[in-house]
Protein backbone atom coordinates (compact mmCIF):
# COMPACT_ATOMS: atom_id res chain seq x y z
CA UNK A 1 0.00 0.00 0.00
CA UNK A 2 1.36 3.46 -1.05
CA UNK A 3 3.09 5.39 1.83
CA UNK A 4 -0.03 8.80 2.84
CA UNK A 5 2.42 11.34 4.28
CA UNK A 6 0.47 14.17 6.27
CA UNK A 7 3.03 17.96 5.42
CA UNK A 8 2.90 21.31 7.71
CA UNK A 9 4.62 24.15 6.25
CA UNK A 10 4.28 27.49 7.03
CA UNK A 11 7.09 29.31 5.17
CA UNK A 12 7.85 30.29 1.90
CA UNK A 13 11.30 28.98 2.19
CA UNK A 14 9.63 25.73 3.75
CA UNK A 15 7.25 25.58 0.86
CA UNK A 16 9.94 25.76 -1.80
CA UNK A 17 11.62 22.80 0.40
CA UNK A 18 8.91 20.62 0.99
CA UNK A 19 8.08 21.20 -2.91
CA UNK A 20 11.88 19.49 -3.48
CA UNK A 21 11.19 17.01 -0.98
CA UNK A 22 7.80 15.87 -2.11
CA UNK A 23 9.43 15.70 -5.76
CA UNK A 24 12.43 13.55 -4.34
CA UNK A 25 9.49 11.40 -2.63
CA UNK A 26 7.74 10.37 -5.72
CA UNK A 27 10.72 9.50 -8.32
CA UNK A 28 11.42 7.22 -5.57
CA UNK A 29 7.88 6.29 -4.57
CA UNK A 30 5.50 7.01 -7.78
CA UNK A 31 2.28 6.18 -5.75
CA UNK A 32 3.01 8.33 -2.60
CA UNK A 33 0.39 10.45 -1.61
CA UNK A 34 0.67 13.54 0.23
CA UNK A 35 -1.80 16.09 1.78
CA UNK A 36 -1.68 18.57 4.60
CA UNK A 37 -1.24 22.50 5.22
CA UNK A 38 1.37 23.96 2.48
CA UNK A 39 1.91 26.42 -0.41
CA UNK A 40 1.65 26.95 -3.73
CA UNK A 41 5.00 25.55 -5.11
CA UNK A 42 3.98 22.35 -3.12
CA UNK A 43 0.89 22.16 -4.92
CA UNK A 44 2.93 22.20 -8.19
CA UNK A 45 4.23 19.64 -7.08
CA UNK A 46 1.41 17.09 -6.43
CA UNK A 47 0.55 18.00 -2.96
CA UNK A 48 -3.23 17.75 -2.12
CA UNK A 49 -3.72 20.95 -0.35
CA UNK A 50 -6.31 21.26 2.41
CA UNK A 51 -5.02 24.48 3.85
CA UNK A 52 -2.67 27.22 2.46
CA UNK A 53 -0.44 27.47 6.06
CA UNK A 54 2.25 30.29 4.24
CA UNK A 55 -0.46 32.74 4.14
CA UNK A 56 -0.15 32.84 7.85
CA UNK A 57 3.60 33.13 7.92
CA UNK A 58 4.62 35.45 10.88
CA UNK A 59 7.98 35.92 12.90
CA UNK A 60 7.87 37.29 16.63
CA UNK A 61 4.80 37.12 19.71
CA UNK A 62 3.90 40.13 18.58
CA UNK A 63 2.78 39.02 15.11
CA UNK A 64 1.72 35.96 16.28
CA UNK A 65 -0.95 37.21 19.03
CA UNK A 66 -3.48 38.79 16.42
CA UNK A 67 -3.33 35.22 14.76
CA UNK A 68 -3.87 32.60 17.71
CA UNK A 69 -7.89 31.69 17.16
CA UNK A 70 -7.02 31.04 13.50
CA UNK A 71 -3.98 29.14 14.31
CA UNK A 72 -6.04 26.88 16.88
CA UNK A 73 -9.08 26.31 14.39
CA UNK A 74 -6.11 25.17 11.51
CA UNK A 75 -4.53 22.49 13.79
CA UNK A 76 -7.85 21.27 14.80
CA UNK A 77 -8.33 20.42 10.98
CA UNK A 78 -5.65 18.47 11.54
CA UNK A 79 -6.56 16.74 14.50
CA UNK A 80 -9.74 16.18 12.20
CA UNK A 81 -7.79 14.70 9.37
CA UNK A 82 -5.71 12.34 12.10
CA UNK A 83 -8.33 10.94 13.28
CA UNK A 84 -9.83 9.35 10.25
CA UNK A 85 -6.93 6.87 10.18
CA UNK A 86 -5.28 7.64 6.63
CA UNK A 87 -2.31 9.19 7.51
CA UNK A 88 0.88 6.73 7.52
CA UNK A 89 2.91 9.62 8.91
CA UNK A 90 3.63 13.61 9.80
CA UNK A 91 6.28 15.70 8.35
CA UNK A 92 6.85 19.25 10.27
CA UNK A 93 8.66 22.03 8.09
CA UNK A 94 10.26 24.99 10.43
CA UNK A 95 7.46 27.10 11.75
CA UNK A 96 7.68 25.65 15.09
CA UNK A 97 5.38 27.86 17.29
CA UNK A 98 2.40 26.18 15.17
CA UNK A 99 4.16 22.76 14.15
CA UNK A 100 4.59 21.90 18.17
CA UNK A 101 0.12 21.73 18.18
CA UNK A 102 0.68 19.72 14.83
CA UNK A 103 2.91 17.02 16.43
CA UNK A 104 1.17 17.01 19.90
CA UNK A 105 -1.94 15.77 17.68
CA UNK A 106 -0.13 13.69 15.92
CA UNK A 107 1.35 11.50 18.64
CA UNK A 108 -2.43 11.53 20.26
CA UNK A 109 -3.74 9.14 17.48
CA UNK A 110 0.08 7.14 17.10
CA UNK A 111 1.28 8.65 14.12
CA UNK A 112 5.05 9.09 13.49
CA UNK A 113 6.43 12.46 13.39
CA UNK A 114 9.69 14.03 11.28
CA UNK A 115 10.50 17.36 11.44
CA UNK A 116 12.27 18.67 8.47
CA UNK A 117 14.55 21.98 9.21
CA UNK A 118 13.80 21.47 12.66
CA UNK A 119 13.57 25.21 14.78
CA UNK A 120 17.24 26.56 15.70
CA UNK A 121 17.15 25.05 19.65
CA UNK A 122 20.61 25.47 19.74
CA UNK A 123 20.61 29.21 19.25
CA UNK A 124 17.72 30.27 21.66
CA UNK A 125 15.11 28.09 23.91
CA UNK A 126 17.02 24.83 24.27
CA UNK A 127 15.32 23.69 26.84
CA UNK A 128 11.99 23.50 24.24
CA UNK A 129 13.99 20.44 23.22
CA UNK A 130 11.90 18.43 25.55
CA UNK A 131 8.82 18.73 23.43
CA UNK A 132 11.16 17.71 20.51
CA UNK A 133 11.91 14.27 22.82
CA UNK A 134 8.36 14.06 23.78
CA UNK A 135 6.33 14.75 20.24
CA UNK A 136 8.95 13.59 16.90
CA UNK A 137 10.06 10.69 16.22
CA UNK A 138 13.03 12.10 13.83
CA UNK A 139 14.47 15.46 13.58
CA UNK A 140 16.27 15.57 9.76
CA UNK A 141 19.06 18.04 10.89
CA UNK A 142 20.32 20.58 8.16
CA UNK A 143 23.62 21.89 9.48
CA UNK A 144 26.57 20.41 10.48
CA UNK A 145 26.74 20.72 13.88
CA UNK A 146 23.18 20.12 14.53
CA UNK A 147 23.11 15.99 14.59
CA UNK A 148 25.44 15.84 17.80
CA UNK A 149 23.92 19.24 19.55
CA UNK A 150 20.44 17.05 19.50
CA UNK A 151 21.38 13.18 19.81
CA UNK A 152 23.21 14.68 23.30
CA UNK A 153 20.11 15.69 24.56
CA UNK A 154 18.26 12.06 23.34
CA UNK A 155 16.89 12.64 20.18
CA UNK A 156 17.26 10.71 17.53
CA UNK A 157 18.40 13.10 14.65
CA UNK A 158 20.47 12.90 11.36
CA UNK A 159 21.99 15.28 9.45
CA UNK A 160 20.91 15.11 5.64
CA UNK A 161 22.56 18.70 4.50
CA UNK A 162 20.22 21.84 4.16
CA UNK A 163 17.59 21.66 1.10
CA UNK A 164 18.43 25.17 -0.36
CA UNK A 165 21.64 23.98 -1.34
CA UNK A 166 19.50 21.52 -3.94
CA UNK A 167 17.14 23.92 -5.14
CA UNK A 168 20.74 26.48 -5.82
CA UNK A 169 22.14 23.27 -8.07
CA UNK A 170 18.78 22.17 -9.83
CA UNK A 171 17.44 25.42 -10.67
CA UNK A 172 18.37 27.06 -13.95
CA UNK A 173 18.76 30.80 -14.39
CA UNK A 174 16.74 32.71 -17.14
CA UNK A 175 19.62 33.52 -19.60
CA UNK A 176 17.90 36.50 -21.11
CA UNK A 177 18.03 37.86 -17.86
CA UNK A 178 21.57 37.49 -17.32
CA UNK A 179 22.74 38.81 -20.78
CA UNK A 180 20.57 41.71 -20.25
CA UNK A 181 21.95 42.86 -16.14
CA UNK A 182 25.23 41.39 -16.32
CA UNK A 183 27.72 44.26 -16.29
CA UNK A 184 31.50 44.33 -15.77
CA UNK A 185 31.52 47.98 -15.95
CA UNK A 186 29.11 49.04 -13.44
CA UNK A 187 29.08 47.64 -10.00
CA UNK A 188 25.54 45.85 -8.87
CA UNK A 189 24.27 45.52 -5.35
CA UNK A 190 21.55 42.82 -5.09
CA UNK A 191 18.72 44.47 -2.41
CA UNK A 192 16.63 41.49 -0.98
CA UNK A 193 13.85 42.87 1.28
CA UNK A 194 12.84 39.65 2.30
CA UNK A 195 9.51 37.27 1.31
CA UNK A 196 6.97 38.03 3.69
CA UNK A 197 4.75 41.01 3.99
CA UNK A 198 5.63 42.11 7.18
CA UNK A 199 9.12 41.77 6.06
CA UNK A 200 9.10 43.34 3.47
CA UNK A 201 7.02 46.59 4.69
CA UNK A 202 9.56 46.57 7.69
CA UNK A 203 12.85 46.70 5.59
CA UNK A 204 12.57 48.18 2.59
CA UNK A 205 12.11 51.65 4.24
CA UNK A 206 15.47 51.22 5.54
CA UNK A 207 16.95 49.05 2.69
CA UNK A 208 15.76 52.97 0.87
CA UNK A 209 17.13 55.13 3.06
CA UNK A 210 20.68 53.16 3.12
CA UNK A 211 20.38 53.17 -1.04
CA UNK A 212 19.94 56.63 -1.04
CA UNK A 213 23.31 57.05 1.02
CA UNK A 214 25.06 54.49 -0.51
CA UNK A 215 24.19 56.91 -4.00
CA UNK A 216 24.96 59.70 -2.49
CA UNK A 217 28.96 58.18 -2.02
CA UNK A 218 28.88 55.99 -5.23
CA UNK A 219 26.48 57.37 -8.08
CA UNK A 220 27.85 54.89 -10.28
CA UNK A 221 25.89 51.85 -8.85
CA UNK A 222 22.91 49.81 -9.80
CA UNK A 223 20.62 48.48 -7.02
CA UNK A 224 18.88 45.50 -8.00
CA UNK A 225 16.20 44.54 -6.14
CA UNK A 226 14.57 40.97 -5.60
CA UNK A 227 10.84 40.68 -4.99
CA UNK A 228 9.22 37.26 -4.31
CA UNK A 229 5.54 38.45 -5.31
CA UNK A 230 4.10 41.05 -7.63
CA UNK A 231 2.44 42.87 -4.96
CA UNK A 232 5.72 43.27 -3.02
CA UNK A 233 7.29 44.76 -5.50
CA UNK A 234 4.02 47.35 -6.20
CA UNK A 235 4.30 48.23 -2.90
CA UNK A 236 8.17 48.90 -2.79
CA UNK A 237 7.29 51.05 -5.51
CA UNK A 238 4.59 52.87 -4.33
CA UNK A 239 6.71 54.07 -0.85
CA UNK A 240 9.04 55.89 -3.16
CA UNK A 241 9.00 59.78 -4.03
CA UNK A 242 10.08 61.36 -7.12
CA UNK A 243 13.43 62.02 -6.26
CA UNK A 244 13.38 58.01 -5.69
CA UNK A 245 12.32 57.17 -8.58
CA UNK A 246 14.81 58.72 -10.44
CA UNK A 247 17.75 56.68 -8.18
CA UNK A 248 19.62 53.74 -9.98
CA UNK A 249 17.19 51.26 -8.63
CA UNK A 250 15.52 48.42 -10.70
CA UNK A 251 12.89 46.34 -8.97
CA UNK A 252 12.43 42.79 -10.19
CA UNK A 253 9.74 39.85 -9.41
CA UNK A 254 10.80 36.03 -8.94
CA UNK A 255 14.72 36.75 -10.12
CA UNK A 256 16.59 36.54 -6.79
CA UNK A 257 19.08 33.58 -8.44
CA UNK A 258 19.57 35.56 -11.45
CA UNK A 259 20.16 38.59 -9.26
CA UNK A 260 22.34 37.39 -6.98
CA UNK A 261 24.61 35.97 -10.20
CA UNK A 262 25.15 39.30 -11.68
CA UNK A 263 25.34 41.30 -8.34
CA UNK A 264 29.09 41.86 -6.83
CA UNK A 265 27.49 42.51 -3.11
CA UNK A 266 23.78 42.49 -1.47
CA UNK A 267 22.04 44.19 0.94
CA UNK A 268 19.78 41.54 2.24
CA UNK A 269 17.60 40.99 5.17
CA UNK A 270 18.42 37.60 7.30
CA UNK A 271 16.77 34.55 6.55
CA UNK A 272 17.77 31.22 4.79
CA UNK A 273 18.56 32.98 1.65
CA UNK A 274 22.07 33.63 3.07
CA UNK A 275 22.23 30.36 2.26
CA UNK A 276 22.37 30.76 -1.42
CA UNK A 277 24.76 33.87 -0.99
CA UNK A 278 27.19 31.82 0.43
CA UNK A 279 26.60 29.03 -2.09
CA UNK A 280 27.40 31.91 -4.81
CA UNK A 281 30.04 33.44 -3.02
CA UNK A 282 28.29 36.80 -2.48
CA UNK A 283 29.76 38.79 0.27
CA UNK A 284 26.32 40.78 1.95
CA UNK A 285 25.28 42.95 4.37
CA UNK A 286 22.34 41.93 6.77
CA UNK A 287 19.93 43.74 8.88
CA UNK A 288 16.47 42.34 10.57
CA UNK A 289 13.97 44.46 11.79
CA UNK A 290 12.07 42.88 15.34
CA UNK A 291 9.43 44.71 17.27
CA UNK A 292 11.13 45.88 20.81
CA UNK A 293 8.39 42.78 22.40
CA UNK A 294 9.71 40.24 20.20
CA UNK A 295 13.38 41.66 20.29
CA UNK A 296 13.04 41.56 24.56
CA UNK A 297 11.10 37.86 24.39
CA UNK A 298 14.46 36.53 22.44
CA UNK A 299 17.04 37.89 24.07
CA UNK A 300 16.11 36.54 27.24
CA UNK A 301 16.06 32.69 25.71
CA UNK A 302 19.12 33.71 23.10
CA UNK A 303 22.21 31.04 23.14
CA UNK A 304 24.30 32.73 20.60
CA UNK A 305 25.45 35.94 18.87
CA UNK A 306 24.54 35.56 15.82
CA UNK A 307 21.19 35.73 13.62
CA UNK A 308 23.32 35.16 10.10
CA UNK A 309 23.55 31.26 9.24
CA UNK A 310 26.62 31.52 7.33
CA UNK A 311 27.99 33.36 10.44
CA UNK A 312 26.88 30.50 12.60
CA UNK A 313 28.39 28.04 10.21
CA UNK A 314 31.59 29.63 10.14
CA UNK A 315 32.01 30.43 13.07
CA UNK A 316 32.94 33.76 12.29
CA UNK A 317 31.28 37.03 11.39
CA UNK A 318 30.92 36.42 7.10
CA UNK A 319 28.32 38.71 6.90
CA UNK A 320 28.36 41.86 9.28
CA UNK A 321 24.72 41.87 10.62
CA UNK A 322 22.55 44.37 12.19
CA UNK A 323 19.33 44.45 14.15
CA UNK A 324 16.59 47.25 14.08
CA UNK A 325 14.75 47.57 17.33
CA UNK A 326 12.82 50.80 17.02
CA UNK A 327 14.18 53.58 15.83
CA UNK A 328 16.82 52.35 12.83
CA UNK A 329 18.97 55.50 12.70
CA UNK A 330 21.67 53.29 14.28
CA UNK A 331 21.07 50.61 11.70
CA UNK A 332 21.11 52.83 8.44
CA UNK A 333 24.06 54.21 9.59
CA UNK A 334 26.10 50.85 10.35
CA UNK A 335 24.68 49.60 7.47
CA UNK A 336 25.71 52.05 4.89
CA UNK A 337 29.16 52.24 6.03
CA UNK A 338 28.94 48.08 6.05
CA UNK A 339 27.99 48.38 2.24
CA UNK A 340 30.64 51.80 1.39
CA UNK A 341 33.12 48.57 2.49
CA UNK A 342 32.20 46.06 -0.02
CA UNK A 343 31.92 48.74 -2.71
CA UNK A 344 34.84 50.62 -2.41
CA UNK A 345 36.90 47.94 -1.13
CA UNK A 346 37.49 45.31 -4.17
CA UNK A 347 39.92 43.78 -2.28
CA UNK A 348 37.90 43.33 1.01
CA UNK A 349 35.31 42.10 -1.63
CA UNK A 350 37.31 39.40 -2.99
CA UNK A 351 38.48 38.25 0.56
CA UNK A 352 35.08 37.66 1.72
CA UNK A 353 33.92 35.88 -1.63
CA UNK A 354 36.97 33.11 -0.88
CA UNK A 355 36.15 32.29 2.81
CA UNK A 356 32.83 31.87 1.56
CA UNK A 357 33.56 29.54 -1.07
CA UNK A 358 35.71 27.90 0.62
CA UNK A 359 32.84 27.19 3.20
CA UNK A 360 30.42 26.71 0.79
CA UNK A 361 32.92 23.96 -0.96
CA UNK A 362 32.49 22.04 2.32
CA UNK A 363 28.77 21.94 3.45
CA UNK A 364 26.94 23.31 -0.08
CA UNK A 365 26.76 19.72 -0.92
CA UNK A 366 22.74 19.42 -2.81
CA UNK A 367 21.45 15.60 -2.20
CA UNK A 368 19.11 17.10 0.99
CA UNK A 369 16.18 16.00 -0.23
CA UNK A 370 16.92 12.87 -2.06
CA UNK A 371 18.29 11.42 1.48
CA UNK A 372 15.31 12.38 3.52
CA UNK A 373 12.91 10.84 1.12
CA UNK A 374 15.11 7.87 1.52
CA UNK A 375 14.71 7.46 5.36
CA UNK A 376 10.90 8.52 5.11
CA UNK A 377 10.10 5.39 2.98
CA UNK A 378 11.72 3.35 5.28
CA UNK A 379 9.24 0.79 6.93
CA UNK A 380 7.54 1.85 9.68
CA UNK A 381 8.98 0.09 11.91
CA UNK A 382 12.35 1.49 11.09
CA UNK A 383 11.38 4.52 13.35
CA UNK A 384 11.53 4.51 17.09
CA UNK A 385 7.46 5.36 17.26
CA UNK A 386 5.81 5.75 20.46
CA UNK A 387 2.79 4.34 21.75
CA UNK A 388 -0.53 5.61 20.41
CA UNK A 389 -1.97 7.89 22.98
CA UNK A 390 -5.20 7.73 23.72
CA UNK A 391 -7.78 9.73 21.38
CA UNK A 392 -10.27 12.19 23.10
Amino acid sequence: MNRRLFFSVGEPSGDLHAANLIRALQAQSPGIQCSGFGGQRMIQAGFECDFDLTQMAVVGIAEVLPKLRQFFKIADQASEIFQRGLIDGVVLVDFPGFNWHIAKRAKKFGLPVYYYLPPQLWAWGGWRVQKIKANVDRVFCHLPFEQDWYKKRGVDAEYVGHPFFDDVASRPLDSRFLQSWSSKEQLQVAVLPGSRDHEVHGLWPIQLEIIKRLHARFPKVRFLVASLKESHARWCKEQMNDEERSLPIEIFVGKTSEILEVSDCSLMKSGSVSLELLARGIPATVIYRVSRLTYTLGMMFAQCDSFTLPNLIAGETLMPEYMAVGNPKKVVEQATESMSQLIEDPQHRQKVRQRMLELAEVIAKPGASQRTAAILLEPPSAVRTRPAKKAA
